[in-house]
């Protein structure tokens, strides 16, 4: 067995600041066999001008317009640092390829938690990984862990994958990225009397326990399709989903609940172009019916809801995309980049299945310089502003200031 070092020069990319690739690895050679070890240490330096928006932006926690609230909110920590391993093995006149990586935005933030987890050979790809629907082709780069909202997302789940040359299909976990229908009812589990007679709140109803009944199922697993091209310097990609959801109550369910089924679907372009010495633009759209959380950052993850009035299984539409710049400059590239999130609640809304405050729309600018003074030494820093509206039109805004060193092996 010997052990040594691989050496490769890190470039602040989209993909490499997502993918997290191995700017630097070590490798083990052990009879056929080559394992690379990689990963790095970063350190986020956040400063909300107005609300705190968690270790990486969450928009759902904007203060909207008029509210009352705290401004001015410093936060530093090392969640994204990462650690992984791949191997190479010859078999079959191929290769046995495996990716085992974990980074610390388990919950949140502060526990270690499984990224990537799979095996390929000859095409086929078995584990945990990057959904085949999303890619990194129209994603400008940021500091910021969650990035541009709009995007197909460029989240992992379970699979089973089949490529051949720029063309994959997949079968994924049905109920990760895009979730299930919105399916619970509540029922009585107890209620309370004082000497025989109900205990009644001030409107004069019975005080009761509930508990909630989720009748949301999972009976297929989803598809989806992906091909990825280039010609010259330009790269582009299609993506298509293919999902069934389904909700089923029990027969002692109350009226309308019953049984009712949908077909969900969704469309993802992407592409980027390098346009002049140093000079690359990026862009994307998805579009869907009952995507979910398929659409990156939709303000509603859920794909569909249960009509209250018919029973029936409503989807819920969502379209976004994105659009940024990069320019060379120096040891690294100033980006500029845009991402809005939609998602039509009109319907869930006048059903009563959504209440009026819930986020329809939400929007990121982001603006930066990453850089590399040396090699496998990064640097950054990152202004956005950053938006939500409601179904009620009520909206807010918000700005972080952000900085990282990042140090990879």
């Amino acid at each position: 067995m010997s052990i040594k070092k691989n050496a490769s020069i890190f470039t602040a990319s989209a993909l490499a600041l997502a993918v997290a690739g191995a700017a630097q690895a070590y490798t083990i050679e052990a009879g056929d066999t080559t394992a690379n070890i990689y990963g790095y240490a970063k350190l986020d330096l956040i400063y909300d001008v107005d609300d705190k928006l968690g270790n990486a932006i969450d928009r759902s926690a904007i203060r909207l317009d008029g509210a009352d609230g705290s401004d001015g909110h410093t936060d530093l920590h090392a969640f994204q640092s990462r650690l992984g391993f791949t191997t190479a093995t010859p078999a079959g006149g191929s290769e046995i390829k495996t990716m085992i990586e974990g980074d610390f935005y388990g919950s949140g933030g502060g526990n270690f938690r499984l990224r990537h987890a799979y095996g390929e050979w000859n095409g086929i790809l078995a584990g945990q990984t990057w959904t085949n629907f999303g890619g990194f082709l129209g994603m400008n780069p940021t500091i910021d862990f969650n990035g541009q909202p709009g995007q197909a997302n460029v989240a992992r789940q379970a699979q089973l994958r089949y490529t051949v040359e720029g063309f994959s299909v997949a079968l994924e976990d049905p109920e990760n990225l895009g979730g299930s229908p919105s399916a619970s009812y509540n029922v009585v589990t107890d209620q309370f009397f004082v000497g025989g007679d109900p205990v009644v709140d001030a409107d004069g109803d019975p005080i009761v326990e509930t508990s909630s009944v989720n009748t949301a199922k999972s009976r297929l697993p989803d598809l989806t399709m992906r091909y990825q091209g280039s010609a010259g310097d330009f790269s582009y990609a299609a993506s298509a989903l293919l999902r069934e959801l389904r909700y089923s109550a029990p027969a002692n369910a109350p009226a309308p609940w019953s049984s009712d089924s949908a077909t969900a679907w969704g469309l993802a372009l992407e592409a980027s172009a390098n346009v002049a010495e140093g000079v690359t633009l990026r862009g994307s759209i998805v579009h869907g019916d009952g995507i979910g959380a398929y659409q990156y950052l939709a303000p509603v993850s859920s794909p569909a809801y249960v009509d209250p009035n018919t029973g029936s299984l409503e989807t819920i539409k969502g379209t976004g995309g994105t659009a940024g710049v990069s320019v060379a400059a120096g040891p690294g590239n100033v980006s500029l980049g845009y991402g809005i999130s939609t998602v039509d609640l009109d319907d869930a809304v006048a059903d009563g299945a959504m209440a009026a405050t819930a986020n329809e729309k939400f929007e990121g600018v982001f603006l930066n310089y990453i850089w590399s003074p040396i090699r496998n030494v990064t640097y950054g820093v990152e202004a956005g502003y950053h938006s939500r509206k409601q179904v009620d039109g009520d909206k807010g805004d918000a700005v972080r200031l952000q900085g990282m060193v990042q140090y990879n092996f």
